[in-house]
């Protein structure tokens, strides 16, 4: 069965950078998009960035500029590279697959927290 797992997360201080990792296991997927989102406490959750099959990308508004997102398909991976983090960026962080066949697929998500 396929799984979805987050990695990187943690606290930091506002400027500071975080690398988030996504990967994809348990099975022979063919993956067509992943997608980074995140949730913070009383909002809903929203798009951070995503990346297609062909390497595509599209980022929120408040990621232009600042995050970064990639794949690494022979591992079934995605990254997201945060720079210039601010407090506003303090949520948990998910990771989204979408699967030829099965659908999608989500993590448990990673926590990522921004305080001075």
């Amino acid at each position: 069965q396929v799984q979805v797992v987050e990695s990187g997360g943690g606290l930091v201080q506002p400027g500071e950078s975080l690398r988030l990792t996504c990967a994809a296991s348990g099975g022979d997927v063919d993956i067509m998009g992943m997608a980074w989102y995140r949730q913070a406490p009383g909002k809903p959750r929203e798009l951070v960035a995503l990346v297609t099959e062909n390497g595509n990308t599209k980022y929120s508004d408040s990621a232009k500029g600042r995050f970064t997102i990639s794949r690494d398909s022979a591992k079934n991976a995605a990254f997201l590279q945060m720079n210039g983090l601010k407090t506003e960026d303090t949520a948990v962080y998910y990771c989204n697959v979408v699967i030829r066949g099965p659908g999608e697929l989500w993590g448990r998500g990673t926590q990522v927290t921004v305080a001075s």
